[in-house]
């Protein structure tokens, strides 16, 4: 604690006194505590609380959970729904995500021209591994027109941020 002993049992007695008033941040880090004592049904439930009242990192967490079965039963439908929360308050991260369900169909139905907005998304905000998918739809005209010079550019752009598969293609491209 900061200026007075730690002691864990009051910080989850004052997180929960909070949570239960609604309060979104004290459910998210009263889910965290849960989570990291491994009390994974606590832990969903606050999560799901904060992410209810728009807690965009409680959405992006419980779509990782759905999407990898962790602490939950895999379900990419929900997860797809969670990712999508969070994205549309735009966190890149989730936008990242996103575009990986559209572009691959899973939890959604395959959808390209879905891919690319999420991916554009994302990596206007600088995620790397969105910049280099976006860099391959154009090369390869997936969910938009081909156009080598866009793919050159959001290629590069993720190559300079250190993204190995960025430079490995760039390679290949003789770029």
């Amino acid at each position: 604690g900061y200026g007075i002993d730690k002691n864990e049992e009051q910080a989850v007695y004052w997180y929960k006194k909070s949570a239960e008033q609604g309060y979104s941040d004290a459910q998210f880090c009263l889910g965290e505590l849960y989570y990291y004592a491994k009390d994974y049904k606590e832990a969903i439930y606050w999560y799901k609380k904060s992410a209810e009242q728009g807690d965009y990192t409680a959405q992006y967490m419980i779509g990782y959970f759905y999407e990898k079965g962790e602490i939950v039963a895999k379900d990419l439908k929900q997860a797809v729904y969670w990712y999508k929360k969070a994205a549309e308050q735009g966190v890149g991260d989730a936008q990242l995500k996103l575009g990986y369900c559209y572009y691959y169909g899973e939890g959604v139905e395959k959808d390209f021209i879905q891919a690319v907005y999420w991916n554009k998304k994302a990596a206007e905000q600088e995620v790397r591994a969105a910049q280099y998918n976006l860099g391959v739809c154009y090369l390869n005209g997936q969910g938009v027109e081909k156009d080598y010079n866009k793919a050159e550019f959001w290629l590069k752009k993720a190559a300079k941020q250190g993204y190995t598969q960025a430079k490995e293609l760039l390679r290949k491209l003789g770029k």
